[in-house]
């Protein structure tokens, strides 16, 4: 997990770690469950893929809390707090998460996110919306993976 920013995680971003049981027959992996804190509701379960060299970026929803896990592949998450009431305005957060690194990130409402598969591989990506999609009336709003106003670039960085 790379962390952006002066002020660390954007607020109202939790993380959870993953633990995977293995044996002969093989892997369990639990994600959440409703008797646990970081769970606060839940509106919907679905999972979506990303193709090698796609960005599924940016989006933000005003009511609903997100909980991302990539439960095939790897993917970057990045996340983008333009709350201009947020004691972490402007900030970004920047997640690499899935079979190498098994983690829940909850975004929470207001916050801008994306992603995109790592490694040359498509991504199977898992989200756990606190809210059912609304299609009537969506609750989500997009910018363009490139957009400017979001200082972040998508490219792979020489480390």
């Amino acid at each position: 997990m790379k962390i952006k920013g002066s002020h660390g995680m954007i607020n109202g971003v939790k993380v959870k770690s993953l633990n995977i049981n293995l044996d002969d027959r093989g892997y369990l992996m639990e994600i959440i469950r409703n008797d646990e804190a970081f769970f606060t509701g839940f509106g919907q379960c679905y999972i979506t893929t990303c193709f090698p060299g796609i960005v599924k970026a940016w989006h933000m929803h005003e009511k609903q809390e997100d909980n991302i896990c990539a439960v095939n592949g790897n993917v970057k998450l990045v996340l983008a707090d333009l709350r201009e009431k947020s004691p972490t305005f402007n900030e970004i957060n920047e997640f690499f998460i899935g079979e190498k690194t098994p983690l829940l990130i909850k975004v929470p409402p207001g916050v801008f996110h994306g992603f995109t598969p790592l490694g040359g591989d498509s991504a199977v990506i898992l989200n756990l919306p606190s809210e059912p999609y609304n299609r009537e009336n969506p609750d989500e709003h997009r910018l363009p993976y490139d957009t400017r106003k979001i200082d972040y670039s998508w490219s792979a960085i020489n480390r």
